[in-house]
């Protein structure tokens, strides 16, 4: 249940500046609201006030007093930023005649609530609060979303959110509108998507969003199938979580990295052809790593059903050389696509690339290219690298344990081809 009073009087002790800069009128508007009645308290601060008028005055006059950040973001529209050090304040001039009109503007009711520090007022009159209390997202009206579609994806990006069910009326809209999603940047779109593939709130919101047809344009490849496997990557992240050491998860999620789960969920929605998958991937702006991630994901795993059975020492070292830094992203995608009877080999190859002394995963030179062309007077060629791979497929055979066998065991190849 909410309790304004209490949460308010706490958003009011996290004014980074004096109230009295403030123009009676001016509002606190949107998220900041919305989370402050909810007891959602942020470490970093971003806010949005709306003034009637000397928006970009305002926001100067508190800049200059507490020697913070001054940007002006949109001249026209009236709008400044100031930075503090552990957050933002952005500073937007009235849109229409009253602050009611400004608030008719917005996406969802639970975003147009507005307080007023100076009269210690909540002004509310899309009926949020009541909205908050249900735990239900309402669109303001239609034509609101059908102005700025990037709002359509942000309904499910907001759900999973704050944890709330979509008002029926509201996902009915998203559904006919669901075409103007192709219109929006695709940066802006990326952003969207990219909370929704990296939160475990997200996948569930990401199959409404594909069955109500936000998804079409973007990954035309995606379908239920695809669409369960993002929700099971969730689950095989709870099954690393419960098969690895506390050292493994540790040493596992840190070579993961931030957007690791992300990149296996997006591998699914993708094409399984590579070339496709890169187009897909490129018009929706994503970077050269995300790419290369995803594309190492796809080439590995038709590999998977030959190694199950007997794989020779020559296959895993090319499939863990092919794959290298991005093993932990395939073993999550993995995971979520393959057959249960696979599960006990991808978490043999786990294992192997976890121990940092394992030759499999991570082979240790006996010797370089410069050693073979310096002692076995080899002119600079492919032929150096096809010895250096032989040499490293031996040294795990245990078949050679040093530099000086390393080197005749390269003159015996070159002597028998």
């Amino acid at each position: 249940m909410l309790c304004p009073v209490s949460h308010l009087a706490d958003l009011r002790q996290q004014v980074p500046f004096d109230l009295a800069l403030l123009p009676s009128q001016a509002c606190l508007v949107g998220g900041a609201v919305r989370d402050a009645l909810l007891g959602r308290r942020r470490e970093y601060l971003d806010w949005d006030f709306v003034v009637p008028s000397g928006a970009i005055e305002t926001a100067s006059a508190i800049a200059s007093q507490y020697r913070a950040g001054f940007v002006v973001l949109d001249k026209a529209r009236q709008i400044a930023r100031v930075v503090f050090a552990h957050g933002t304040v952005d500073f937007a001039q009235q849109e229409g005649k009253s602050l009611e009109q400004d608030l008719a503007r917005r996406d969802f009711t639970v975003n147009a609530i507005a307080y007023n520090f100076q009269q210690n007022r909540l002004i509310d009159p899309m009926a949020g609060v009541g909205d908050l209390q249900r735990g239900e997202l309402k669109m303001v009206a239609a034509v609101n979303l059908a102005d700025d579609p990037l709002r359509l994806l942000r309904a499910y990006r907001q759900a999973a959110q704050l944890q709330f069910a979509l008002e029926p009326a509201t996902r009915i809209v998203l559904q006919q509108l669901a075409p103007r999603i192709k219109t929006v940047a695709a940066e802006r779109v990326q952003a969207e998507f990219n909370y929704l593939l990296g939160s475990p709130r997200g996948s569930q919101w990401l199959l409404a969003a594909w069955q109500d047809g936000m998804l079409s344009h973007w990954f035309p490849h995606a379908n239920l199938s695809s669409l369960n496997a993002v929700g099971c990557i969730d689950l095989a992240i709870a099954a690393i979580k419960n098969q690895l050491t506390l050292l493994e998860r540790q040493q596992f999620f840190q070579a993961l990295g931030k957007k690791g789960i992300a990149i296996a969920k997006l591998a699914s929605l993708v094409c399984a052809d590579v070339k496709t998958a890169e187009g897909e991937l490129q018009r929706l702006k994503y970077s050269r790593h995300e790419l290369r991630s995803v594309q190492a994901i796809l080439q590995a795993y038709p590999q998977l059903s030959c190694l199950e059975t007997s794989p020779t020492v020559r296959q895993l070292y090319f499939f863990f050389a092919e794959l290298g830094k991005y093993l932990p992203h395939f073993v999550l995608y993995a995971l979520a696509h393959c057959p249960h009877d696979y599960h006990s080999f991808i978490f043999e190859l786990l294992a192997h690339y976890l121990d940092p002394g394992d030759r499999l995963a991570h082979p240790q030179p006996l010797i370089t290219g410069k050693d073979l062309i310096d002692k076995l007077h080899i002119k600079p060629s492919p032929l150096i690298g096809q010895l250096l791979t032989e040499i490293h497929i031996a040294h795990i055979e245990g078949k050679i344990s040093d530099e000086q066998e390393a080197l005749m065991y390269a003159e015996n190849l070159i002597d028998t081809n």
